[in-house]
């Protein structure tokens, strides 16, 4: 159901217990598991290297328009602007600072994946060539500060405008100078689904590490292997970082609920308008206790919307959405898709992946989450090794897990060859962040402005050999 047919009522239409239903609705069998990715990117125009706006004759409104009118995408407007697309099950959508992002369809295997994303990558050159727009894969804005951010003309970003700078000093630079890649992974019940989440948890240090692909900002280099992730910690503590409470015995979708039921909401949708959340937890809305609205209760919609503004590493819904990766270019994309495939929907890969880090504690945990955004892959991990270890043992095992599945292109091919990327990395402890360093200061001299060109996306296809 889209927004503009929420209706609200007087009347209590929703339980905790419902709630609870809503997340064992995902349970899938192993037949029906999917895989979407979604990925986002910076535009600049290549005569300056500037962001692009909303409503300039280069702007996001003219590439979404012209991506309608030749490709048959469906035009998604908020009063009166054009702000995404939709095609079936996957999306165009735009984020705060006009980061284009394409939310993928679930797919059966990362060679549909490939192909989607070739698809999309050359629908966007088509039309921006005579726009003269490129966009970039990296995970922060390397170059523009904030002020020169446009801002994206959505009701729910001018809410969280004003709320989050209340609660973390780089929340606006989270919203607009950060870019990610996401894998979303279904799960079979409760049990699978907490086995996965547990995983998927432990591990985003490792995929942060490998993916690390920000280390400038402003102009410069910032210090940081993955200036994204720290961004991230520092935007709202209430709604982001590590969630303790995983890895406790009884972890379920009740103990979800109950996290997702304290969180402050963001923002209400009602009559086609957002309106502030008063920082009131989905607890009081569901309960009829909302201050200026006594009475009024919240519908499954109104909670989907409400789940969609937690930003925890890994966040669950009808599926696990994993979250730990810096953006980069068109060859990375699906190498995060994969990792997770190989290790989630093999069940010897997972548990053989679980065992790695299943005797951490939390305080260990918490220190690597902090620690990895500037040290990558060096980060120690708790037996005296390094991240670098740690990401060589895990992908050993994704590797498996994809080749037991043996997912096929028309090559061949299994879909161990979008791991390739990531072996070169752990096997040479160089980062991409480390790559583009070395570039700044010995090719680029001491210049961002290459990165743009040598960063930009392009289609991809992965080679068996």
């Amino acid at each position: 159901m889209t927004p503009d047919k929420i209706n609200h009522s007087n009347i209590p239409t929703l339980s905790r217990i419902d709630l609870i239903s809503w997340f064992e609705a995902g349970n899938k069998p192993q037949k029906d598991w999917r895989i979407g990715t979604e990925h986002e990117k910076f535009g600049f125009c290549r005569s300056d290297l500037s962001p692009i706006s909303h409503d300039s004759p280069q702007g996001i409104q003219n590439i979404l328009q012209s991506m309608a009118d030749i490709y048959g995408w469906q035009p998604i407007k908020e009063k009166g602007k054009l702000i995404a697309l939709k095609k079936g099950l996957a999306g165009v959508t735009l984020e705060p600072g006009g980061q284009l992002e394409l939310s993928g369809a679930p797919l059966e295997t990362i060679h549909q994946t490939q192909n989607e994303i070739n698809e999309h990558l050359d629908q966007l050159a088509g039309v921006c060539k005579q726009l003269g727009i490129t966009f970039l894969g990296i995970g922060t804005q390397p170059k523009w500060s904030f002020d020169k951010i446009p801002w994206m003309p959505k009701g729910r970003y001018t809410i969280m405008r004003q709320y989050l700078p209340q609660k973390g000093r780089h929340s606006l630079d989270m919203m607009t100078r950060t870019a990610t890649v996401q894998a979303n992974m279904d799960y079979a019940s409760e049990a699978d689904m907490v086995a996965k989440f547990r995983l998927l948890l432990a591990l985003q240090p490792v995929a942060t590490a490998l993916f690390a692909n920000s280390p400038f900002f402003d102009g410069k280099p910032n210090g940081f292997q993955s200036f994204r992730a720290e961004i991230w910690r520092f935007t709202d503590p209430d709604r982001c970082g590590l969630l303790p409470f995983v890895f406790d015995d009884d972890f379920g979708f009740e103990r979800y609920v109950d996290y997702a039921l304290d969180i402050p909401m963001l923002f209400r949708y009602q009559n086609g308008n957002y309106s502030s959340g008063g920082g009131v937890p989905f607890r009081e809305f569901l309960a009829g206790r909302l201050p200026d609205q006594p009475g009024l209760y919240p519908t499954i919609e109104d909670w989907e919307i409400h789940l969609s503004t937690l930003f925890p590493d890994v966040r669950l819904k009808q599926y696990l959405e994993a979250r730990g990766a810096d953006a980069g270019n068109s060859q990375s994309i699906c190498a995060l898709p994969a990792l997770w495939k190989g290790l989630l929907y093999n069940s010897d890969s997972l548990q053989a992946a679980w065992d790695l880090v299943a005797d951490w504690s939390i305080e260990d945990r918490a220190r690597i989450v902090a620690e990895v955004p500037r040290h990558g892959l060096k980060t120690k991990t708790p037996d005296g090794n390094t991240l670098q270890q740690l990401a060589l043992n895990v992908l050993k095992w994704s590797r498996a897990g994809l080749a037991a599945q043996d997912c096929q292109n028309e090559d061949g091919c299994n879909e161990t060859i979008y791991l390739k990327s990531l072996f070169q990395i752990a096997e040479s402890g160089i980062s991409p962040a480390d790559r583009l360093l070395d570039a700044y200061y010995n090719r680029w001299e001491g210049s961002v402005d290459p990165v743009f060109k040598e960063e930009k996306f392009e289609s991809f296809f992965a080679k068996c050999k």
